[in-house]
């Protein structure tokens, strides 16, 4: 505990709230854009603590708790934009046409620091007293030991703190920028891709041309990407032909063009949707019994110190006290009803507003609750980033639409009319529930950080609660940019909007489809049907894999979401994920060549991908958003284009050489030896 005495003089600090505030604005622009686009988000932690520790180490009295302080704001505003796998698709159902700045914010604020509230009590069973790996909390704190004026002199100590984090981090910005830049000009095309006529069948196989997902592969590690390939394998090596065998277009339509806008997006995607589900499903029956050991021995933890002296309590056990975090939880409950309210009034739901109004504020506290516990339990075991967060969204859209359906009958929701504002309604409060557990998967992974670094976990839970202020101030500007700069997929379009320029949306889509269905009768539980059993048979094989050998896994969610996501979006994911693969190994022979531990040698190398690839997905994103903010100033789509469509054979070509070129300098600026 001495070590971190020096810093309780110095922790949450108004410069740190300023820069963790500047650091906020970029991460959520870039989630906000990279989840809309493909739908992945990136853990923010890490890069944040980086940027955090090159800034602060100017001022000589900064520490390591100051810095951890920085990078939990960040990341929880980072993390609450994933509200974007839901929100969107009230623009896709046209019931917004925009993002009304009240109410988007409203679901940002409430749910996120809901969120934060729900997860105290969790802390000591889940961090303190339990098992749980934490991968990405754990890495952050390594981060931070490694560059903090608090652990100088430490081994391994130089290369963070002379800024070669920030070095990694910008090298990946600028190559991921000049890339999509020569995108914008359209020297390179976006993707890659071929079909195959084989009879009255198609397959095929093509890969988008992005750094920021070659970056999200690095991240999510060989066995998630490998796993999305196997999806990829399942939809077009498999649903696609087999399904244009049996259903062949009757219309005249191209075959390719049919295989993609109706088989695949129509059917296949349900496949999906339903693997998902049942992925989902299993995922919180594992999870069941530990999440319920953890809360209960969580709240008998809290009555112990309640009961004892609260100055006897250490600093680093100190949470926001339990009264505060039931009354808060109380109050919040006021805007909540209030938001409903706003959102109900004035629409054909206004003769049900109480019991509307009363029921989705009991679904959204209640299921809430339960999904904060799974998704912190989830982050804990597998890292923010690949907890499948999107499914709980997916669940709580079902369960959401299924209540209106009880609530206000069949017969009540026949009109077209009632069905529209039901089907909203049902998205609404799906985004309020989404909220609350992406704020969940991140705020435990931060308090791991907090304690290893030594920090005070009360004032970590203000930090996320700032944080999802600020990112909820810059959400629905971000949203209303993209939307009217680039559009949604299946949303109605502003006039001279290019259909092929559109933001794909997937998870907002999907919701949207799965609660129009529902409520309106006609979903297709056909194809949904079989998804779920290729979601059990994904999960028997992830089972027997698991009980017969430790190397190999099949994580059913990572298959599910390659059958849903489009290829052009998972090939490279899956890619990323395969040169992160051949880096280990290369690190593997050079540490037995060298007589020295896998961990301890690759330790930095690993280190500095993670930082690089945080940086192709800020850099591309990030420009994504300027890029945005030109069309809307010019009203032009193109406003970057130097050439016309006769060079579109040639970029296609010239931009995959250069990739595949980006793809291996990728590999050896991670595997450079430095000194």
């Amino acid at each position: 505990m001495t070590r971190f005495a020096r810093s309780t003089m110095r922790e949450m600090t108004l410069r740190g709230i300023i820069l963790g505030a500047l650091i906020t604005v970029v991460f959520t622009a870039a989630n906000v854009y990279l989840g809309l686009k493909v739908g992945l988000t990136f853990a923010s932690s890490i890069p944040a603590a980086v940027i955090s520790m090159a800034v602060l180490r100017l001022a000589k009295d900064s520490t390591i708790q100051e810095n951890n302080f920085v990078q939990t704001l960040a990341s929880s505003a980072g993390t609450l934009s994933s509200v974007i796998f839901v929100l969107p698709g009230l623009v896709i159902v046209g019931y917004w046409t925009g993002f009304p700045f009240w109410q988007s914010a409203g679901i940002c604020a409430v749910g996120g620091i809901l969120g934060v509230m729900y997860t105290v009590p969790l802390r000591r069973a889940m961090v303190v007293q339990g098992n749980l790996p934490y991968p990405e909390g754990v890495a952050a704190a390594e981060v931070l030991k490694v560059g903090s004026p608090d652990t100088a002199g430490e081994a391994g100590a130089d290369e963070a703190a002379k800024g070669a984090g920030l070095r990694d981090v910008i090298a990946g910005t600028f190559v991921s920028v000049g890339f999509f830049l020569m995108t914008a000009m359209r020297f390179f095309t976006e993707q890659f891709q071929g079909f195959l006529r084989v009879g009255g069948t198609v397959t095929g196989l093509g890969t988008g041309l992005s750094m920021a997902l070659l970056g999200a592969g690095y991240l999510v590690g060989a066995t998630v990407g490998f796993a999305m390939f196997a999806g990829v394998a399942i939809a077009w090596f498999g649903a696609v032909p087999i399904l244009t065998w049996l259903h062949p277009p009757t219309d005249g339509m191209d075959l390719i063009k049919y295989a993609n806008s109706v088989v695949w997006r129509q059917q296949v995607r349900l496949i999906g949707a339903g693997a998902i589900a049942a992925a989902a499903i299993w995922t919180l029956i594992v999870l069941a019994k530990p999440m319920t050991d953890g809360i209960r021995a969580s709240l008998a933890a809290m009555k112990q110190v309640r009961a004892g002296n609260a100055h006897s309590v250490p600093r680093v056990e100190q949470d926001i006290p339990f009264h505060y975090v039931m009354a808060l939880s109380a109050v919040l409950l006021v805007p909540l009803a209030g938001l409903f309210i706003s959102f109900i009034l004035g629409t054909p739901l206004s003769n049900q507003l109480v019991v509307l109004v009363l029921a989705g504020v009991v679904f959204a506290a209640v299921m809430g609750f339960i999904v904060a516990a799974a998704s912190g339990y989830m982050a804990g075991l597998i890292g923010s980033s690949n907890s499948p967060i999107s499914s709980i969204g997916i669940l709580a859209a079902i369960a959401s639409s299924l209540l209106l359906v009880a609530l206000l009958g069949h017969d009540g929701v026949a009109d077209p009319v009632v069905r529209a504002a039901a089907v909203a309604l049902a998205l609404f409060t799906t985004s309020v529930v989404l909220t609350i557990a992406t704020i969940a998967n991140d705020n435990l992974q931060d308090l791991k950080t907090g304690q290893l670094v030594g920090a005070t976990p009360w004032r970590q839970q203000v930090a996320l609660i700032l944080g999802c202020i600020v990112g909820a101030a810059v959400i629905p500007p971000v949203l209303n940019l993209l939307q009217h700069a680039y559009g949604f997929a299946g949303a109605p379009l502003d006039p001279g909007m290019d259909p092929a320029k559109t933001l794909g949306a997937p998870q907002a889509t999907l919701m949207a489809t799965l609660a129009t269905g529902i409520l309106s009768g006609k979903l297709d539980w056909s194809m949904l049907g079989i998804g779920a059993v290729v979601g059990i048979c994904l999960v028997v094989v992830d089972e027997v894999l698991k009980a017969t050998t430790r190397r190999f896994r099949l994580p059913p969610l990572a298959v599910a979401l390659g059958i849903y996501l489009p290829m052009t979006v998972t090939v490279p994911v899956s890619l990323g994920a395969l040169l992160a693969y051949i880096v280990d190994r290369v690190l593997a022979r050079r540490a037995q060549a060298a007589g020295v531990p896998f961990a301890t040698y690759a330790d930095v190398p690993q280190r500095r991908a993670m930082l690089l690839a945080s940086g192709m997905i800020v850099g591309e994103s990030l420009f994504g958003v300027a890029q945005a903010a030109i069309i809307s100033l010019t009203g032009n789509q193109e406003p970057l284009a130097v050439v016309g469509d006769g060079f579109a054979p040639y970029a296609e070509w010239l931009g995959g050489a250069v990739f595949l070129v980006a793809c291996l300098w990728s590999m050896r600026w991670v595997l450079a030896e430095r000194k």
